[in-house]
């Protein structure tokens, strides 16, 4: 039996992609950090982690980027769900009772139309949406509400006040599935994430976006962060998509030439809902 970590508790977000990416029975291991998530996974704790990589409406969650590179670790698959944000509270209550609502940031951000019209509930961070909603319920705490999903409301018997809150009604997020092994090469794998960094000369970047329009690779993500110990330096992480391996394995050819450092982060199947 496969040990998954999730960053959050059961009735989270990141336990439904567990549930439905493996298909099979899991051993879960509840973490309320991704810097838990990834370094359990470094350390061979855990066989796999799920961690969300980018939303729809609040964009790149831009540390894990980072964790996955820092720690050495392989994407090997990637797995988008809706997010339907629900909040929730102690059976009875009312919205204009609620003082504070708790939740993952990520969650409160992809809200923030709703809360406008409430301006007198007072939005709190916290480390996860199932556990904010476990919390409430184990210490029957009123006046608070929650951000969470309908399976966390059945799970720890809170009420539904309203449905459906976040801004956008399409509102997906992307998780990636991350290993210490490589990836296994197949021929249902289309996509790869890969890392380099260039040179401040002219038209660098243009170059290796060239370089994938030559090799019928085709351009789905790019995402800059900057390099710590260098100021003003980046490296970018793309994430392509291919018709054939060799493609692939043509364009990392040229792009190592053409670039100052290179690295493959994964090679897996693209899982985008068209």
């Amino acid at each position: 039996m496969n040990k998954v970590a999730i960053q959050g508790i059961k009735g989270s977000y990141h336990h439904q992609v567990a549930l439905e990416y493996f298909e099979t029975e899991i051993e879960l291991a509840e973490f309320l950090s991704f810097n838990e998530v990834a370094s359990s996974v470094a350390n061979n704790k855990c066989e796999f982690g799920v961690m969300a990589i980018e939303n729809s409406i609040a964009g790149s969650i831009i540390p894990n980027y980072a964790l996955i590179d820092d720690l050495n670790l392989k994407i090997i698959g990637e797995y988008y769900i809706n997010i339907n944000h629900q909040l929730m509270a102690i059976p009875g209550s009312k919205i204009q009772d609620l003082d504070t609502v708790a939740s993952h940031p990520m969650a409160l951000l992809q809200c923030k139309k709703f809360f406008k019209n409430h301006p007198k509930i007072t939005l709190v961070e916290d480390k996860d949406t199932a556990h904010v909603a476990y919390t409430i319920k184990r210490d029957n705490i009123k006046k608070m509400g929650a951000i969470a999903s309908i399976q966390a409301s059945k799970m720890y018997g809170l009420e539904i006040l309203k449905e459906n809150i976040q801004t956008i009604k399409n509102n997906e997020t992307r998780f990636v599935i991350i290993s210490k092994s490589d990836f296994e090469g197949n021929s249902i794998n289309n996509k790869a994430s890969l890392k380099f960094s260039l040179s401040h000369k002219t038209g660098s970047l243009a170059l290796i976006l060239n370089i994938f329009n030559q090799c019928s690779l085709n351009l789905t993500k790019i995402q800059s962060l900057p390099i710590i110990e260098i100021p003003w330096k980046y490296s970018f992480f793309v994430d392509i998509t291919f018709d054939l391996y060799d493609n692939l394995k043509n364009a990392l050819k040229l792009i190592d030439e053409k670039s100052e450092s290179l690295k493959l982060l994964g090679v897996y199947q693209n899982n985008i809902n068209d």
